[in-house]
């Protein structure tokens, strides 16, 4: 993961803290029963400076896992050491009740001759693990941005497909910090976590490393509201989840949107009323720009404005385009106006119409499973637009002067039955940079 704030302040307060440990006026300490094989593991250190609402600065400090402790607190003044936000112990009673019979069924399975027999105890501890684990899951909930708490299965149903994640999500630092935050009411200004203890395959000491793509991948983004790609001072880069307005809507119902959420997540360091630079349908994800400063959101209209910016985006669409006599790779030129009587929809109108211009290339054709059980032929599908026409892509693929094939979900041009989405996903995007004018791109690849 892109580390979601500066980290500048943070990694300088995680360098006195690694100063203190070395100079031994600090110590750290295992809060548990120390194992010889986890004895001499590193670890994260990890440091968030927030203020609260009057603009005073707090340190927060902790480190990954639920074994480990900073004491020596008077050595680093102003600043909170955070708790693990599952006790250890409670892990370890989650964990009791199945405790005794996996270790039994381990011994079986090391003593078992047969090959069948040994695959039925495998089955059976499986299971058992698989219960005592989704116990310790059910003991993390997390206190988000917008105020709300929201649980490791509820966050796991948005991010990790409803699967259970992986063992010790939760207790990395980034979570741990950014949950007291929240708890508290204060607005993250800095945040960084450096890896202390001996170099291993991954990681060397005294080098600051963003969150973890395995466990912080998941719980982050619903903790944050947004998924950040990329920040600095200009600019942010993040995955916009499908069901999310880009910007806010008139009505009171609809001000949930990626604006509101950059708001809240970035405070006082946005300095633009209406920090997206462009727009996504509410109903496709993927990546969309949003600006810091006036200068950003001004130079990147500009960079919109030659067509500097290219994008490209991944669609499944409801049928085999091949059976049709469409290429595997093309460009179109449709025309369309939106239909006054029929608002948002808009209609083919070679007159009046705007043109639209789309290039694309079939990646593959495949089975879609829906969410009843159906399977259906679907066509993956690349788009690239070279105009930036309201709802292009969806109507190149429904309408008949398209492909009359329309994106699986769509609610506007085509079928979208319960629980499903629109398969379109804004998945690449190239401009050059606001501020130092240096081409970048981004890639945030669909999950569909």
């Amino acid at each position: 993961m892109f580390p979601p704030f500066n980290q500048d302040k943070a990694q300088e307060a995680c360098n006195k803290i690694i100063s203190l440990l070395n100079e031994n006026k600090i110590q750290l300490t295992w809060t548990g029963r120390i194992s010889e094989e986890r004895a001499e593991i590193g670890l994260m250190l990890g440091v968030l400076i927030c203020k609260d609402a009057d603009g005073k600065e707090e340190l927060l400090y902790t480190v990954s896992g639920n074994a480990r402790r900073i004491i020596g607190k008077e050595n680093l003044t102003g600043g909170t050491f955070i708790e693990p936000i599952v006790p250890a112990e409670k892990i370890n009673e989650a964990l009791a009740a199945n405790d005794k019979e996996i270790h039994l069924l381990t011994e079986k399975i090391n003593m078992a001759a047969d090959a069948e027999e040994k695959a039925q105890l495998k089955k059976q501890r499986e299971i058992l693990t698989t219960q005592s684990l989704a116990k310790v899951h059910a003991l993390y909930s997390f206190h988000c941005a917008d105020g709300k708490v929201k649980s490791l299965k509820e966050i796991c149903a948005v991010t990790n497909r409803g699967k259970l994640p992986p063992t010790g999500t939760g207790d990395c630092c980034a979570p741990k910090l950014l949950d007291y935050c929240y708890k508290n009411r204060l607005q993250p200004v800095s945040m960084c976590e450096v890896f202390y203890g001996k170099k291993n395959e991954s990681k060397k000491a005294g080098i600051a490393y963003g969150p973890c793509d395995e466990r912080c991948g998941i719980i982050l983004p619903e903790m944050l509201g947004l998924g950040v790609l990329y920040r600095d001072e200009h600019i942010a880069v993040v995955n916009k989840q499908s069901g999310l307005l880009s910007v806010p809507g008139r009505e009171p119902e609809k001000e949930d949107s990626v604006e509101k959420r950059f708001r809240v997540l970035y405070g006082d360091s946005v300095q633009v009323k209406q920090p997206a630079v462009h727009r996504l349908d509410m109903e496709t994800s993927g990546i969309m720009v949003l600006a810091f400063t006036k200068e950003a959101h001004r130079a990147m209209n500009m960079a919109f404005e030659r067509g500097d910016v290219h994008k490209e985006y991944i669609a499944l669409l409801d049928g085999v385009l091949a059976k049709k006599g469409i290429a595997s790779h093309g460009q179109t030129e449709l025309y369309f106006r939106l239909d006054i009587e029929n608002r948002p929809h808009q209609i083919w109108d070679d007159i009046n119409g705007k043109k639209a211009v789309t290039e694309w290339n079939i990646l593959n054709v495949e089975k879609y499973t829906a969410p009843d059980g159906s399977k259906t032929d679907a066509t993956r599908i690349q788009f690239i637009p070279h105009t930036g026409r309201t709802h292009q892509l969806r109507l190149v693929a429904a309408d008949s002067h398209g492909f009359a094939t329309p994106i699986i979900g769509d609610t506007l041009y085509g079928n979208c039955m319960a629980g499903q989405r629109l398969m379109l996903h804004a998945r690449k995007i190239t401009f050059p940079h606001p501020a130092t004018g240096k081409t970048i791109t981004f890639e945030c690849k669909e999950d569909f």
